[in-house]
């Protein structure tokens, strides 16, 4: 049987983790999506944020809320058991904070290649941030001096740029656009919101509307996306 492919979710920031949706904790939606038999396993990778425990425990709760408790932090200096629990794991959030550090370090231990795997075998892939970052086409270092963008290929399975918190003006956001070259797609998600990818590329707002963007050459073309 061909493994379903999930949405993937792409957050802002870690706000939406704890959100809820009409009364009912927003992440109830991971269980649905399964519809796995046995309990869910959930990874948890924090490499861009040096994988600082305090982050990895708010990770935990809101697995508890969307009624997931079998957790572990996946580290940036993977054990085997840690890469196993990882090929194993129904839902994978990759962490926010430096987006060129926690992709270096997934090209680096190993994790790169396991995360395109599980997202094939119809895991739920989730970032914040620069993780959100990671999920997309490019990344790029944090504050940036002015001239000095340097576009990093990442996972790609978003066919966007992502850009986050930066709202209203998105001004690195562009710069990434613009160097991107036509025919670049990105997407700007505002604190406090998210936004779905589904499998055949469409977006779907959560919270807030996302402003997309079209590289056409001589004009970068933007609007507003709400549900």
């Amino acid at each position: 049987m061909t493994p379903t492919l999930k949405p993937l979710f792409l957050l802002a920031d870690s706000s939406l983790l704890y959100w809820r949706d009409g009364g009912r904790p927003y992440l109830d939606c991971l269980t649905s999506l399964m519809q796995a038999d046995a309990p869910l396993r959930a990874a948890y990778l924090g490499a861009s944020n040096g994988d600082e425990p305090a982050f990895y425990e708010l990770f935990v709760g809101a697995m508890e809320l969307a009624g997931i408790s079998r957790c572990r932090m996946i580290p940036s200096r993977p054990s085997d058991e840690d890469l196993t629990w990882l090929a194993r794991a129904h839902v994978i959030l990759l962490a926010g904070g430096d987006p060129l550090l926690g992709w270096e370090t997934f090209q680096r231990n190993g994790v790169e290649p396991l995360l395109r795997e599980r997202y094939r075998e119809g895991a739920i892939l989730m970032g914040i941030s620069a993780g959100a970052m990671h999920l997309g086409t490019r990344a790029w270092r944090e504050d940036p001096p002015p001239g000095e963008l340097s576009l990093v290929p990442v996972l790609g399975l978003a066919p966007f740029i992502v850009g986050v918190h930066e709202a209203p003006e998105w001004k690195e956001l562009k710069r990434a656009m613009q160097a991107a070259g036509p025919g670049a797609r990105g997407i700007g998600i505002p604190l406090g919101g998210g936004a779905l990818v589904h499998p055949d590329g469409t977006l779907e707002p959560v919270r807030h509307p996302v402003a997309t963007f079209h590289n056409e050459g001589a004009l970068l073309r933007q609007s507003l996306v709400t549900r």
